[in-house]
Order: structure tokens, then sequence, then C-alpha cells
């Protein structure tokens, strides 16, 4: 068990690492919304659509390296708590419309990209 926390620990800080460096690269509002967090948890949920399907039927991948990709470093790399942190922030700068698209965008989009990842992970493995 202390492989999985070991597996855990060091994904999630790298996923986390990594999150914070795109941060950079994201222009930070776009149309009144905190754009990066949406943006990364698009592109993380998407990416464990990829890897869910992948490990369920392709990889065969083991309990560990599932924990340190799942859980660890895509845990890291999409946080809620940041997003509901950019959410309070527009809350507290009176910005209420703007919190409730960001919110209703964010989690659509991240459930999107988690469905678009793996069915078309699904649909790309059925053809090979």
């Amino acid at each position: 068990m202390l492989l999985h926390y070991l597996a855990v620990g060091i994904g999630g800080a790298a996923g986390a690492i990594l999150r914070v460096f795109l941060i950079g690269f994201i222009p930070v509002i776009f149309i009144g919304l905190p754009l990066p967090i949406m943006v990364i948890n698009f592109i993380g949920c998407f990416v464990m659509g990829i890897l869910t399907e992948l490990m369920a039927f392709v990889w065969k991948a083991s309990e560990v390296v599932r924990y340190f990709w799942l859980s660890g470093f895509l845990g890291g790399f999409t946080t809620f708590s940041a997003f509901a942190l950019d959410f309070g922030g527009l809350i507290e700068g009176g910005q209420l419309r703007a919190a409730l698209i960001y919110a209703g965008t964010t989690v659509v989009l991240s459930l999107a990209g988690f469905m678009m990842g793996m069915k078309g992970t699904a649909a790309i493995v059925q053809v090979l």
C-alpha cells in the first residue's frame, strides 16, 4: 500500500507543477471568465477518459500505475479547489452572472472532455 501512496504523491506533485506551469501560457480572462482552470480541467478530464479506457481494455496497467496517472498526476493537474477559488473571486467581485456561466461551463466541459476521451479512445481501439 505504501507504493500506492508514493505513486499518488509523486504523480500529484508532477500534475500540480504542470498545471501551474501551463497557467502562465493560457490567457487569464476570456469574455470575463477565468480561462486557465477551465481549459486545464477540460484537458485533464479528456486525458482521464482516454487513460480510463486504455487501462481497462488495452493496457492492463498495474494498480500502482493507475494510481499514479489517475489519482496522482491527473488529480494534481485538475483541481476543483482552484475552480472554487476562481468562482469565489467572481462572486466576491460582484460578478454573479459571470460566476454562474463559469461554473456551468466548467462542469459541462469537464464532463464532456471525460466522455469524449473515453468514447473516442474506445472507437479508435475498436478500429485497431
